[in-house]
């Protein structure tokens, strides 16, 4: 179940535990965003066209513009997008776990140099089963 903060703009997508009931979004753009991840999870070749506010830092918000690029299928290396920004892996990985918009800014398209690497830097369980089932979905 994912949670969702939508104002004026999408600030946040959360991985929810099973256990919480379920709730209608409270908003006209909430439910714009529950259509078309609903969309995205029919056909994931989806174009996402929602506005979005991504809060971070500068370096956080270099990453997540780079995640945008990667197109469906495809998968980089934390180092990839490392080499891209002149900055390290590490710190990509950083940013992709406190990325405020999974699904919508892809960050499950990145992945360790030697496996899956880890997703959604939150303490949603099986959140690595997540970042499968989500490459398999988009054929990567």
């Amino acid at each position: 179940m994912l949670g969702i903060v939508a104002d004026d703009a999408v600030r946040c997508i959360d991985f929810l535990p099973a256990r919480m009931a379920a709730r209608s979004p409270a908003t006209p753009l909430a439910r714009a965003t529950v259509r078309q991840l609903k969309a995205y999870f029919r056909d994931a070749r989806w174009q996402f066209d929602l506005p979005l506010v991504l809060t971070g830092t500068e370096h956080q918000r270099r990453v997540w513009r780079v995640l945008q690029t990667i197109p469906v299928g495809e998968v980089l290396c934390y180092g990839d997008v490392a080499r891209r920004l002149n900055s390290g892996a590490r710190a990509v990985g950083g940013a992709c776990g406190r990325n405020p918009l999974p699904i919508i800014v892809p960050c499950h398209r990145v992945v360790a140099s030697n496996g899956l690497g880890g997703f959604s830097g939150g303490p949603v369980a099986h959140a690595t089963d997540i970042k499968q089932w989500l490459l398999r979905h988009e054929g990567a």
